[in-house]
């Protein structure tokens, strides 16, 4: 007992010392459910309100797939953004341009490259816009600029209709292209295989990539997937090269459409494919995390000498198959100009399945984020224990819904323009912009406001315009669908 002018000492069960609490240790306690206290609250053996050292939750977030590790090079961040930007939408572009003509279409192609190169530019300086801190996910740099609720509320919804979308679309896509190598591959030879069960395919190889536990580990994948689109968008050029070049009459460089409403409904849903190629920015900041960054050394250098050298490779793909397979074919290509090119077989079937290679790496650079996404909440909120359990439940789940979308709606795909006014514009166009004048706040009327504010009127207008078209396009294809038919001829006829 102390004396009365003493001061008693605090309890022992009292005295903690908060000095070694992180900051994720504090989050992770704040989120802890009701009635539960955090892991580092638990006595000695167990005892207590929970007990088990399965229940308790992670005592930071080094386990998130995101920045588990921080050892990256700048040519990974170059193939992660080949891998990211470079989808199979790069086929689809000769057919955009088929609906807005030489002139228009290589000006949107030109503007939008132009437009993402700054608006990616600005998302990698804003990665570490507050000094000692990181916003290791589009989604926190979004609650910096628009505070903790609105910022989840504003960005989180568009990033995963972007990236779940994606995801559904590459399903699709992977399926038809291994159909299209088995048909050219057997030429009549072998019986027909309806294209859910390619799709099943596809989906078999994400069941185990999927267990890859972060960003670093699909490295090897990301790398083959970008030296896969290289490979098949130069075999489209080329080869509409060889094909435009052997044909006996000229192309019709019209527009596809005949009637004036089918051309305006065209000229959208054209935007918004265009759009759909430029979805990069959804994983910039993911892919930023991987690389190390000191006071001396940022992160923001080595990752914009890779954005520099995935724009160069985006150039060397985009232009050539847009403007050789729009030269080659005019308004008759295809929605994919794989599909127009049938000779030689062998190297048209070698592309397919280049294709495949791609959007296996793809699906997993887009998927990454949504596990990331989700393993916090089921950790922070749900208490479950991080780990190979935790991944094998989860990411199986997802893959097994992202079939199961892509099988039960295989026109998924014909509603990119939908889709891409909605979210891939926001994310990649403006958004960047609008949480640049407000973190920044550049005098009003100087060079870097008007050039903000131009590309927010530009990206604005195109969320607002092109989903027009992809709504037409969607109300055509659900007319003529039936649940789990061989969409792939459908989609031709």
């Amino acid at each position: 007992m102390g004396s009365a002018g003493e001061a008693l000492p605090p309890p022992a069960s009292e005295t903690r010392p908060w000095d070694n609490y992180s900051q994720a240790k504090l989050s992770t306690v704040a989120l802890a459910p009701k009635g539960r206290r955090a892991a580092s609250d638990a006595p000695a053996g167990g005892e207590g309100g929970w007990s088990g050292q399965d229940e308790k939750p992670a005592a930071d977030d080094d386990w998130l797939p995101i920045n588990a590790r921080r050892n990256a090079k700048w040519w990974y961040a170059a193939f992660h953004n080949v891998t990211a930007m470079v989808g199979a939408g790069v086929l689809t572009l000769p057919y955009a341009m088929s609906e807005l003509g030489w002139g228009v279409g290589v000006t949107v192609l030109v503007l939008s490259w132009v437009i993402t190169v700054y608006t990616l530019w600005q998302m990698v300086e804003m990665h570490e816009c507050v000094p000692g801190k990181r916003f290791d996910r589009y989604h926190e740099l979004g609650q910096h600029a628009f505070g903790e609720k609105l910022g989840l509320w504003i960005v989180v919804p568009q990033q995963l209709v972007v990236e779940v979308g994606l995801n559904i679309v590459y399903m699709i896509t992977g399926g038809q292209s291994l159909q299209k190598f088995h048909d050219m591959v057997c030429h009549g030879r072998c019986r027909r295989i309806k294209l859910p069960y390619f799709i099943m395919v596809f989906a078999s190889v994400h069941f185990v990539l999927s267990q890859l536990p972060d960003f670093h580990s699909i490295s090897s994948v990301s790398l083959a997937a970008a030296v896969m689109s290289v490979g098949y968008s130069a075999i489209a050029w080329t080869a509409s090269a060889a094909q435009g070049k052997a044909a006996e009459a000229e192309a019709d460089y019209s527009l596809r459409a005949t009637t004036t409403p089918g051309k305006v409904f065209g000229f959208l849903g054209a935007l918004g494919d265009v759009a759909f190629t430029y979805a990069g920015h959804n994983v910039v900041l993911e892919i930023q995390a991987t690389i190390p960054s000191t006071p001396g050394k940022p992160s923001k250098k080595p990752m914009w000498k890779g954005v520099i050298v995935a724009y160069v490779v985006i150039v060397a793909c985009y232009l050539p198959v847009v403007l050789v397979g729009y030269w080659a074919f005019g308004n008759g290509v295809d929605e994919n100009i794989l599909i127009t090119l049938n000779r030689p077989r062998w190297l048209i079937a070698a592309a397919n399945m280049m294709v495949v290679v791609h959007v296996v790496g793809s699906y997993q650079v887009y998927a990454m984020p949504v596990f990331d996404m989700i393993e916090t909440v089921l950790v922070r909120k749900y208490w479950f224990t991080p780990g190979f359990r935790l991944r094998l439940i989860a990411r199986t789940v997802y893959v097994a819904l992202t079939m199961f979308v892509a099988i039960t709606f295989p026109f998924f795909s014909e509603l990119l323009s939908f889709f891409g006014g909605f979210a891939y514009a926001p994310t990649s166009y403006f958004l960047p912009c609008i949480m640049w004048l407000i973190i920044y706040k550049p005098r009003r009327f100087s060079l870097s406001w008007f050039t903000n504010w131009i590309c927010i009127v530009i990206g604005v207008l195109l969320m607002v315009l092109s989903p027009i078209g992809g709504l037409r396009q969607m109300i055509l294809k659900i007319k003529t669908y039936k649940f789990y038919q061989d969409y792939s001829g459908l989609s031709h006829n």
